[in-house]
């Protein structure tokens, strides 16, 4: 379902009787960090978590590309579901957390390809190899156009042999490249999440900014949820399935901050 403007979203998630909020993080939520590796809690974003975990008829779980602990630190908050490496590894509000990749199965055939990609990517300035145990990420996003090129295309070479076995999926994006588990997805993972803690009577939302974003909408508009997706420059060009944009991720915290202030009231 399409909406023209912000009213008539707000009208739809007021109506429903239960909302399971699905948020990423970085670029949703958030504005990017300068890398991955930085971490920095946002007092604004915490202060709104918290809000929604008190409002009785929500559902929230975080889903993000970034590693469990990582998320962990910049939401320091109780009673949600966490979902690090796109849903690898999941942390749920009752506080169990789950591994659904065996990690010493998949573990052996990245070490050659960090080896690999750490030999390609010497003396290249603004590109660097982001280990989160269970996936590698190469990041060029501070190189130029043609070295980032260059590198990615090598990068993807590496891995090329590896991709045919059923273990494992590359993630592409803006100068930006990942071997990751078959289940590192956002839409397995919120598959998964619905399967095994079902409620009823609940409307999903799901919001954020990217292609990882866009393969979880599917399964929500299977669900007769809203899927809302916010601007990004590096995805304008791309085809979606969204139902409603957000121009930033001060515009999603906004909306969300009046929504919950609705739905307290």
């Amino acid at each position: 379902m399409m909406f023209t403007d912000k009213a008539g979203l707000t009208e739809w998630a007021l109506e429903a009787k239960r909302l399971w909020l699905f948020l990423d993080y970085d670029g949703t939520l958030a504005d990017f960090a300068p890398t991955p590796e930085v971490i920095e809690t946002n007092p604004r974003i915490v202060k709104l978590l918290e809000r929604m975990v008190h409002v009785p008829t929500l559902r929230l779980t975080i889903l993000s590309g970034r590693r469990l602990g990582h998320v962990r630190l910049l939401v320091p908050i109780e009673g949600i579901f966490l979902a690090g490496t796109y849903g690898i590894e999941l942390l749920t509000p009752a506080g169990e957390t789950i591994y659904r990749v065996n990690y010493e199965q998949i573990r052996p055939a990245l070490e050659p390809i960090k080896r690999a990609w750490e030999s390609i990517i010497a003396g290249q300035k603004g590109i660097y190899v982001e280990d989160k145990g269970w996936t590698l990420a190469l990041h060029a996003r501070f190189a130029d156009d043609p070295a980032a090129e260059q590198v990615i295309t090598q990068a993807r070479r590496v891995i090329d042999p590896v991709t045919v076995t059923d273990d494992f999926r590359v993630l592409g994006g803006h100068k930006f490249l990942e071997i990751a588990p078959q289940l590192a997805s956002k839409k397995e993972t919120v598959a998964y999440l619905l399967r095994r803690y079902p409620l009823t009577d609940t409307s999903l939302l799901y919001i954020g900014d990217d292609d990882k974003d866009e393969e979880a909408f599917p399964v929500i508009h299977a669900q007769h949820g809203v899927a809302v997706k916010v601007r990004q420059p590096s995805q304008a060009a791309r085809p979606t399935t969204a139902d409603f944009f957000f121009d930033s991720p001060n515009d999603t915290l906004e909306w969300l901050e009046q929504l919950v202030s609705l739905r307290s009231s």
